[in-house]
């Protein structure tokens, strides 16, 4: 190692869109319009899921939990983007960079995991409607969403520290809108294949094995939706889950479009690639999140249900 280019950084520089200052203005006002739906569309599903006593039930449960995490995670991500666009220097400290790495992949795998839990909830359902109310009682349910938190805080937290420890050279530039941990880990001036290896088993434990249970079951769900002899009778059943089969799609279809793109193009136009590359990354953090309430609401009966009547019980109030 050249101990010479060694030093101790104090904060990081983040690139962003700065090589596109007209994108910056026009991303600044359709991102904050975005965070504004995330907060109001999140926020009401939290509170009707809390004041309807007809939506106290494992899937709504499950649900705010998912659309508090949406909520978390952006408001660590968004506001900080939102000035680095207006700043002249996009600089963010090492601690603040620490944190924001911390929260982001403990956000990221609680939702993966969580996301696993919910197909499952859907699964013991249509396949078992008779037996649900015993299998998924208060008892299982609640520690079930528990677990998926505290599995994000400790991948997260086990990896986080791993990076904070890397020596850093004088290169402090993160050509990304947050310090997002790969792109940090890339400025290490040391060997990461120790990081890279404990994040692959991470990947594959947390993202990839939550997919596949979630795979799983949707395949023993349509299957069983097969076996019902009524048109109508299915279409029920479907509607049961496709709400949840579309926020997964869109979570992990990026996911997987982001970091699963061939490497060998990305030396052809390379601006023009991280550019896209960063834009959808903004999509993975900004419209799955505001989507998401849109999908259960637009998708859901009893989440229309629920407004109406909340509205309706707040006019007679008054």
């Amino acid at each position: 190692m050249d101990w010479e280019n060694q030093t101790i950084l104090v904060e990081f520089v983040l690139k962003g869109l700065s090589g596109y200052p007209r994108l910056e203005l026009l991303f600044f006002a359709l991102i904050l319009i975005m965070y504004v739906v995330i907060l109001l569309g999140n926020g009401t599903l939290i509170s009707i899921s809390i004041l309807d006593p007809h939506l106290h039930t494992p899937m709504y449960f499950f649900l705010g939990n998912l659309s508090f995490l949406d909520i978390c995670y952006t408001t660590t991500s968004i506001p900080p983007t939102l000035v680095s666009f207006l700043s002249e220097r996009k600089t963010i400290s090492f601690s603040g960079c620490a944190v924001q790495m911390f929260l982001g992949l403990a956000m990221g795998t609680t939702e993966c995991v969580l996301l696993a839990m919910m197909a499952f909830d859907r699964y013991v359902a249509i396949c078992y409607p008779l037996r649900y109310p015993v299998i998924m009682s208060k008892d299982s349910y609640v520690p079930m969403a528990a677990g998926s938190w505290i599995i994000g805080v400790v991948n997260s937290a086990v990896q986080t520290v791993f990076v904070v420890q890397l020596p850093f050279c004088r290169n402090n530039i993160i050509n990304h809108f947050s310090c997002e941990i790969l792109a940090v880990m890339k400025l290490a001036c040391a060997d990461i294949s120790g990081n890279e290896f404990i994040m692959l088993v991470a990947t594959t434990l947390f993202t990839l094995m939550p997919l596949l249970l979630i795979v799983i079951s949707y395949l023993l769900i349509v299957d069983n939706i097969l076996k019902i002899h009524t048109s109508e009778g299915r279409s029920k059943a479907f509607s049961t889950c496709s709400a949840h089969l579309t926020v997964v799609t869109i979570f992990y279809g990026t996911i997987l479009f982001m970091y699963m793109k061939p490497k060998s193009k990305e030396t052809v136009h390379s601006d023009d690639l991280d550019a896209t590359g960063k834009l959808i990354s903004m999509f993975y953090g900004v419209v799955t999140p505001m989507v998401n309430p849109l999908i259960y609401s637009l998708r859901n009966k009893d989440v229309k249900e629920a407004v109406k009547h909340l509205l309706m019980r707040k006019v007679f109030n008054k």
